[in-house]
């Protein structure tokens, strides 16, 4: 406990909060008592506290008037024309809708006030007014300048990074989206390639913990929108930049011996260019970005027991080279005033080169009793094209909008292995063609209210995943080359939503429902030695519902409930052994099945002049929980890793935030988390490569972390910038993961008449991020750390022009 006061009162992440839309847009129409519109009816907005003028505009030829950048606040609402009563009423901006339309107006000889109207603006700070996200911008992160997203949102309140994947609350079911759809670079319901996406090519990352019905209901933790940099700018706008930095600069455990060295001083390299060009009804935008770097990507020293007195000693080392290229460009058309066409293009070139050593040694490392020695050559393929029709309705914030995305995304993988036995030397390979197609088409539309507002859509997708894989055995090999040959993954998704907005003076309301049929089959190779062909479909809704109630304008309350589906992903359910670790497989089960979840969420938001702390309390049931399972086959020491349905589990936990600014020259926020996870005993059967029961009982842990970050404003355009993290132990599948704890720094500095800027910073500063696991099986038990490379020192220089 004194450690968790320490920590929390000493640091936390580094990220200055995104504004999201500070302002409203406010239309309504005036007639005569007739129903006939009135043109060039005056239409003023006062300051309710001293009827200062604050702005005024004419009805246009409909009737209907238009006020966009209404800041929140109370007015006094004030429609004349001469041969007509006045019309007086009190309007109060609150916080929801961007939108906001006020009806129509009679204006006739005997006055009547209309009742008081809410109209809803959004705060200032990173926790929207409806509490369901939060935003974050990139750009002031000095600590993580440089790196990946990946990296930039291990910092985030509420997130963890474990594995190289994002957990929101301690879950790793996460949906990531890119500009708000789903990407083949991070997974469509997965998470995949975040640590590639240069973090100097986004702008702001979205959390969002209760996601609406017009989101997919996929990822049952919540969704991370990765948002890209865009320039609004009139005329021609350029900007470039180059990043250079070194990890692993020392060696934190001496490898097991006869194996080839780690890497050490590894470089990174990352030039960027945005070009972007806007100019009356045209805006084209290109931007590009190469990343190279060397990386100790796995360096894990492990330990297994078995029951019958076994031990072996192991080492699981990779190094890895990847060079990312990504290109985004596109061309937005605004023909008129109502109409935009968005036309875009993603591609994307990602390459790995791993070469790894496996040692594998008797409990006193005095006989080797392996060598695995591997390189694999990866190439990923990724080309999204995207169509994208705004259609503006005379009434403000009253859109259709219709578009179309296709995504093709090749996956080609080589292993070539080197199999060091005693006796002999083999030499295996294989070879993993996948090629995945996605089509998605979605229609939305939205219609404001004087009270809020509506929205409904429909999305349809069709995704196929043809795969094959084909195997070279060797001398001896170990490889078991009757699981290979082909399998075809074919989904098709249609869905349907609507969602309701209402808010009054104190109360609010969200609630939406939507409705998804999911078909999928899964077609596998009939030879193949384990698994047939297999498949699941539902009809299901997933409803969702926001209570909120505003206590003053300093403080809210809202209440949550929604409901989600985690869909196995391809790669989850594919039939294939992988052999990068040859005595620890994993391997696809194609019987697994969704997990469906139900969550309840009540949320506190206290703000004052400069600061704000949000805070709230959740609880998820989870039915048909995914979790990875690890056996033995009786007789042997092969570890077999398969995704599997575990029953029911539950997470119950609570989160606080709170940002301040003490002086203009030094701010902070911190945030706590503590959660307490439970998965109920089970028993399943692992069928690779034969039939295999496994029995857990009740497994629960009470889990904390806190993040703490302080900036620094210095002279001359300076900002220096702190963060630290602390994650308590955790429960993983079959065990626990140990404590972890990183410090990281950085500095900025704005040169060049604020042009150019300079950057320095370094990432675990101690080098004290070593994750220790333990994982207890059917007769075995696995203890790991993890040395892997966690310090990197950055240098960057970035120019716009």
């Amino acid at each position: 406990m004194y450690k968790f006061l320490f920590l929390l009162i000493l640091t936390v992440p580094i990220f200055t909060h995104a504004q999201t839309n500070s302002s409203v847009t406010i239309s309504g129409v005036v007639k005569d008592t007739k129903k006939v519109p009135l043109p060039y009816t005056n239409v003023v907005f006062k300051a309710a506290k001293d009827s200062a003028f604050v702005t005024g505009t004419i009805s246009g030829n409909d009737g209907r008037f238009t006020f966009t950048n209404v800041k929140s606040g109370s007015y006094i609402l004030e429609i004349s024309m001469v041969g007509f009563v006045a019309h007086k009423q009190t309007v109060t901006v609150g916080a929801l809708s961007a939108f906001l339309d006020l009806g129509t107006y009679e204006l006739r000889d005997d006055a009547r006030m209309l009742n008081e109207i809410k109209i809803s603006g959004v705060p200032a700070d990173g926790v929207s007014a409806k509490m369901d996200k939060k935003t974050f911008t990139l750009a002031n992160n000095a600590t993580q300048t440089g790196g990946s997203v990946l990296q930039a949102m291990q910092n985030l309140p509420g997130v963890t990074v474990q594995d190289g994947k994002v957990q929101l609350r301690g879950n790793d079911k996460v949906a990531v989206l890119i500009d708000g759809k789903q990407n083949a670079v991070t997974g469509f319901g997965s998470q995949t390639g975040l640590d590639n996406i240069p973090a100097s090519a986004i702008e702001s990352i979205e959390i969002i913990n209760n996601p609406s019905a017009r989101y997919d209901a996929n990822g049952n933790a919540g969704i991370i929108n990765i948002i890209y940099k865009k320039n609004k700018q009139e005329g021609f706008n350029r900007k470039i930049g180059l990043t250079t930095g070194l990890g692993a600069l020392w060696i934190r455990k001496e490898n097991l011996p006869s194996i080839r060295p780690q890497y050490q001083a590894t470089p990174k390299l990352n030039p960027s260019v945005s070009v972007n060009y806007r100019k009356n009804n045209l805006n084209t935008f290109l931007q590009g970005d190469w990343l190279y770097t060397q990386t100790l990507n796995r360096n894990d020293f492990a330990q297994r027991i078995y029951d019958d007195g076994t031990v072996i000693n192991q080492q699981v080392k990779r190094n890895r080279t990847t060079t990312f290229s990504t290109i985004k460009t596109g061309i937005d058309w605004n023909p008129d005033d109502n109409n935009t066409l968005t036309v875009s293009a993603y591609l994307n070139r990602e390459k790995i080169l791993d070469r790894g050593d496996i040692p594998y040694f008797n409990g006193d490392l005095s006989i080797r009793n392996r060598l695995w020695q591997f390189l694999e050559d990866e190439v990923k393929y990724t080309a999204t094209g995207s169509a994208l029709y705004q259609h503006k309705f005379t009434q403000p914030g009253h859109l259709l909008n219709a578009g179309f995305n296709y995504t093709f995304h090749r996956e080609d993988e080589k292993y070539f292995f080197t199999n060091i036995m005693p006796g002999f030397t083999g030499e295996d390979s294989f070879k993993l063609l996948s090629d995945e197609h996605v089509a998605d088409f979605n229609f939305d539309y939205s219609k404001p209210l004087k009270h809020g507002r509506l929205e409904g859509g429909i999305k349809f997708r069709r995704r196929t995943i043809p795969t094959d894989m084909q195997f070279f055995p060797g001398l001896n090999s170990p490889l078991d080359v009757n699981a290979g040959g082909w399998a075809d993954y074919k989904e098709t998704i249609p869905a349907v939503y609507g969602n309701y907005v209402f808010e009054s003076n104190h109360f609010e309301l969200e609630a939406g429902i939507r409705l998804e049929y999911v078909k999928v089959n899964y077609d596998v190779n009939p030879d193949h030695n384990t698994y047939k062909s297999d498949g699941y479909d539902y009809t299901r809704p997933f409803p969702n519902l926001r209570l909120g109630y505003k206590l003053n304008d300093k403080n809210k309350i809202s209440l949550f409930y929604n409901e989600r589906v985690d869909r196995p992903n391809e790669v989850d359910i594919r039939i294939f052994p992988k052999y990068d670790e040859p005595e620890v497989i994993k391997v696809g089960n194609p019987t697994l099945r969704p997990q469906f979840t139900k969550s309840i969420e009540l949320g506190h938001k206290l703000t004052w002049a400069k600061g704000s702390l949000h805070s709230a309390v959740y609880h998820k049931m989870v039915n048909a929980t995914i979790t990875r399972i690890a056996t033995v086959v009786p007789g042997n020491t092969l570890i077999y890793n398969i995704f599997q349905n575990a029953g029911k589990s539950r997470n119950t936990g609570g989160e606080v935030t709170w940002q301040q600014e003490l002086a203009n020259w030094f701010s902070f926020n911190t945030s706590a988390a503590l959660y307490h996870n439970t998965i109920d005993a089970f028993t399943v059967s692992n069928k690779y490569p034969v039939p295999t029961v496994y029995t857990m009982n009740q497994e629960s842990i009470t889990s904390w972390n806190t993040k703490l970050n302080g900036m620094f404003k210095l002279p001359q355009k300076t900002e220096l910038q702190f963060s630290a993290i602390y994650l308590a132990p955790d429960i993983i599948p079959q065990g626990k993961i140990g404590s972890r704890f990183s410090v990281d720094m950085g500095a900025k500095k704005q040169i060049q008449k604020g042009r150019g800027e300079l950057f320095l910073n370094g990432t675990d500063l101690f080098n004290t991020l070593s994750p220790k696991k333990e994982v207890r099986g059917n007769g075995f038990s696995l203890i790991s750390t993890d040395y892997l490379e966690t310090q990197v020192f950055r240098l960057g220089y970035s120019y716009k022009f």
